[in-house]
């Protein structure tokens, strides 16, 4: 059953459940200022959730294009794509955890085929913390459906995900309690996170088993349902909304009790076919073969170019087919961006001319059956791509004059960062590729270059916030505890590798989202599994110390030269800065400038853990992190 099939199937199923097919909301929804995209199937019916009556009733189900922009720069591995669509089934007030633990499995079983003794599933261990119960309720249900399909179903009471990595899976074990990191849903995170007034409540995740050889387990540890290998993938999540956070913090139960599922169709189709490599699947596959034919090169021996071309232009096409076109503001740069990545990437397997009018044909027809109720503009998305690429090469062919001219300016021995910042900013030709160009001809460049070009960019993003301050609220600052947590957390980051591996090292880029960090650094080799392990222990040691975190503001010299803060661009700094310190104010593991804002004590921060160190650049490393 290819994706296609599935989505149809899924549907027919639900309506034979007694549930309201809904139509999808469109990927830019209309008067919601607090997000770009859709991004789950969950987020136009909240309203419902909260207690508002749906016209078409108490039983609903859909299947919802979204898109995650946060998840960009992950594409280029085997499961991780900005564009999905969600299956999706509601309960308002109606069935709970028995019908719907019930229903989907038999869904997974009996509708598209899966062999239930590759499912596994997890459930809320509780919180003694906020006294909230073991979910033995939703466990016993799944004990009951393995039983009637023959399945051995022992229960594994893990707690977190890194004792998992460490204990792996028993004999006999399918069901698995993890804590709130894992197996709670709100939209702020764990029961910690929980915004007030929200409703909230455990989850019940399936994962699918793709096989233990799959599991690299050198690197991610031994596998169990929530480690990080290729093992097991997550298919789908069912939350059981039974509880609301109250004002003094504690929980209590809801009068109306919910059940919101979302089940990612890629990925069930991927687990269809038994592939762990979701770029395989119906809806993806079409196009690198396109790929492979225009470039005459094989998708096993550039898999991540691929990946993220087809991901990036079927993001683009369902965007543009919604009518949103390439701009410099918000969802149209958003657009653009992807458009524009996907060129690159074309140009790296040797496509050095227009391709978008051979590969968007070809993704309209892997979306023939998608709802006209939110594609209006199928006829003008590849009139807008085209026109979008053009002016992209015709932008490329510029940037590479105007390098050379830069370069032939008798005062201009080397270029500066200032410089690349400029091609980058007025005519839209990267900054890498100005690199890589620079290195090719041989125009030599400032030794801190990226310094001089990150300085500028923040000082366009300071000057940029100013103008957009409050366009974005709402739905942001529900997952703005989190962000915070993380942005502290680069603090100890950057202190531990300063302490543990060279007192040189600087920050030389950073993003922070809601899930995770990503921290740049000067470095000259890669780091050893030990200096990992020593930088991961020494900001768990910090957190769990519970240093205060203050701030303060101080004139530019003090905090240089008495306060010694660290900084990267003290000549672009204002007179007046606030410096943030971590831990004792005399003897300090922290101090920077930084416009914050930061939680007030290490111990809010949660559990850091370092999941990928790899080279950014040449002389740059990567690390990426989370908290859990």
């Amino acid at each position: 059953m290819d994706a296609n099939e599935i989505r149809k199937k899924y549907l027919e199923f639900q309506v034979k459940n007694g549930h309201k097919v809904i139509a999808p909301a469109p990927l830019v929804l209309e008067g919601d200022p607090t997000t770009l995209f859709t991004s789950s199937g969950m987020q136009p019916l909240l309203p419902y959730l909260l207690g508002k009556t749906h016209p078409e009733g108490k039983r609903l189900t859909d299947v919802q294009p979204s898109l995650r922009m946060q998840d960009i720069d992950d594409v280029g591995d085997p499961r991780h794509t900005t564009v999905f669509e969600m299956l999706g089934n509601w309960s308002l007030g109606d069935y709970f955890k028995e019908e719907q633990i019930q229903h989907f499995f038999e869904f997974l079983t009996k509708v598209v085929g899966l062999d239930p003794n590759k499912i596994y599933v997890t459930c809320f261990i509780g919180s003694e913390k906020y006294g909230i119960p073991k979910d033995e309720e939703a466990a016993k249900i799944w004990q009951k459906v393995f039983e009637s399909a023959g399945v051995e179903a022992k229960i594994a009471e893990i707690g977190s995900a890194e004792v998992g990595d460490k204990r792996g899976i028993k004999p006999g074990e399918r069901i698995f309690f993890y804590d709130d990191h894992e197996n709670w849903w709100s939209r702020g995170g764990g029961c910690e996170s929980t915004p007030i007034g929200d409703p909230c409540g455990p989850d019940s995740e399936v994962f699918y088993d793709f096989g233990e050889d799959k599991q690299d387990v050198e690197k991610y540890g031994l596998s169990h349902p929530a480690s990080d290998g290729a093992r097991f993938m997550e298919i789908g999540n069912s939350v059981f909304m039974q509880y609301k956070r109250e004002k003094d913090g504690t929980f209590s139960e809801l009068k109306q009790k919910n059940v919101d599922f979302g089940g990612g169709l890629e990925r069930i189709a991927a687990a269809a076919m038994g592939s762990f490599d979701i770029f395989r699947i119906s809806l993806l596959k079409p196009i690198i073969d396109k790929l492979e034919e225009i470039s005459g090169k094989s998708y096993d021996n550039n898999t991540d170019e691929m990946r993220v071309i087809a991901d990036h232009i079927r993001g683009a096409y369902l965007l543009a087919a919604q009518g949103l076109v390439p701009s410099n503001k918000t969802q149209g740069y958003a657009m653009r961006r992807l458009l524009r990545r996907a060129i690159l990437r074309a140009l790296d397997l040797g496509i050095a001319t227009n391709f978008l009018a051979e590969i968007v044909p070809v993704v309209s027809d892997i979306y023939v059956d998608l709802s006209d109720s939110i594609l209006t503009q199928r006829e003008k998305a590849l009139e807008v791509m085209l026109h979008e690429e053009s002016a992209f090469r015709k932008t490329l062919n510029k940037g590479l004059k105007e390098l050379h001219k830069m370069a032939r300016q008798s005062e201009k021995t080397q270029l500066s960062g200032q410089d690349l910042f400029k091609l980058q900013d007025t005519y839209g030709f990267p900054m890498e590729l100005s690199v890589e160009e620079c290195y090719r001809e041989g125009i030599k460049l400032t030794d801190n270059y990226r310094e001089e070009f990150e300085a500028a960019l923040k000082e366009q993003r300071e000057r940029s916030q100013t103008a957009s301050k409050g366009m974005f609220k709402g739905g942001l600052e529900d997952h703005g505890e989190q962000t915070i947590k993380y942005h502290t957390a680069t603090h100890l980051l950057l202190a531990a590798l300063q302490k543990l591996v060279s007192p040189d090292i600087a920050q030389r880029g950073s993003n922070t989202t809601a899930e995770r960090l990503r921290f740049d650094f000067n470095l000259d080799h890669k780091m050893t599994d030990e200096e990992k392990k020593k930088v991961e222990d020494q900001v768990n040691a910090w957190i769990e110390a519970d240093l205060p975190v203050v701030f303060d503001e101080y004139d530019k010299e003090y905090a240089k030269n008495i306060l010694k803060a660290h900084g990267q661009f003290w000549d672009k700094y204002p007179d007046k800065l606030k410096v943030y310190t971590i831990g004792d104010f005399e003897h300090p593991v922290s101090r920077e400038v930084c416009g914050g804002p930061h939680v007030e004590h290490t111990g809010a921060i949660g559990h850091f853990k370092i999941k990928k160190e790899e080279s950014s650049s040449a002389g740059v490393r990567r690390i990426k992190a989370v908290l859990e």
